[in-house]
Formats: structure tokens, C-alpha cells, sequence
């Protein structure tokens, strides 16, 4: 086989990447059209992403964001974006290199990216932010862990984001 010099495949993954720029851009820019809303999947250790030590410690792999209705400070820059979210009712900074994005997805057309970040460089564990000390603030347990409480009602919706592995949706 022929050797690429071109490297058709960065170029192809770059073109790919700043489709996912000027969507972010606009929807920064004037906010999400009609019923578009984004899934993201990122590499969570990927160099360059900015998560809490808590964030990290609950998705140390792989994290998938979603922007709908409640986000704030979406700022896109050439290399990345940051974006506030809140989890469990706790707002959240995150900082996104575009090279950290694993997959990118428009439900509501039914479009979708998916990036290879094979070559992603990690953080180090020596280069992870130290965890803070405990506080009084309790996280809630994923539905999944909860105990079953026939009397209890649901917890009232703290109206933040929810985190959704992408798998829940894939048929099996």
C-alpha cells in the first residue's frame, strides 16, 4: 500500500472537528434552535481538561455532557471549549479540548461525530488536582445504587444536567 504524506485522516478528522466548533460557536453565540441539543463524550484524563476532583473521581474514564437547557459561559475557543453545568444541583466549570472528544451527537436530526482519541495523551495521576478535603455536601447515589423505598417520593428535580453514557441509547 501507497504511503499517505497527505495524511487524508488529520485532515478529515480536523475538517470534522471544526464542524463541532462553528456549532458551538453558534449556539454560544445565540443559544440552541429549536429542539437541537448536543450529547458529548469526552476523554476525562485527556490533557487539557479541566474537571473537579469530583467529576473526576465519578467519571475517570470517560464523561458525556449534555447541552440543553441549562448550561452557561459557553466559550469556544480554537482548541476548546468550557462550559457551565451543574451536577447534583452543584454548579461546575469544565474546560474540553476539542482533541479530548470522543464522539458528538445531535439527537434531535439524528447527526453524530465519532473522533478516534487513540492518541490522546492522559494526565498523569501526578498531575491530577489533589482532592479536596470532605465536606457536609452529600452527592446523591445513582438511581441504580438506591435503596428501594416504597413510602419515599422522589427527590424534587434540582433542574441540572443529567450525565448519560451514550450506551443507554445503542440498541443490544
Amino acid at each position: 500500500m501507497a504511503t499517505d504524506h497527505i495524511r487524508y485522516d488529520v485532515l478529515a478528522r480536523d475538517a470534522l472537528r471544526g464542524v463541532l466548533r462553528k456549532v458551538l460557536t453558534d449556539a454560544a453565540a445565540h443559544g440552541l434552535p429549536g429542539e437541537h441539543h448536543f450529547f458529548i463524550t469526552f476523554v476525562s484524563k485527556a490533557e487539557g481538561v479541566k474537571l473537579s476532583p469530583r467529576l473526576l473521581a465519578q467519571y475517570p474514564e470517560e464523561m458525556t455532557i449534555i447541552l440543553q437547557h441549562q448550561f452557561w459561559d459557553l466559550t469556544v475557543l480554537e482548541d476548546r471549549f468550557e462550559v457551565g453545568l451543574s451536577f447534583g444541583g452543584i454548579p461546575e466549570r469544565l474546560v474540553v479540548p476539542f482533541s479530548a472528544i470522543k464522539s458528538f451527537l445531535d439527537p434531535s436530526v439524528k447527526f453524530g461525530l465519532q473522533f478516534d482519541t487513540s492518541d490522546v495523551a492522559e494526565v498523569a495521576p501526578d498531575n491530577l488536582p489533589a482532592a479536596p478535603a470532605p465536606s457536609a455536601v452529600s452527592v446523591p447515589a445513582p438511581a441504580a445504587e438506591k435503596p428501594e423505598a416504597a413510602d419515599e417520593p422522589p427527590p424534587p428535580s434540582q433542574g441540572g444536567a443529567e450525565v448519560v453514557r451514550l450506551d443507554r441509547f445503542r440498541k443490544k
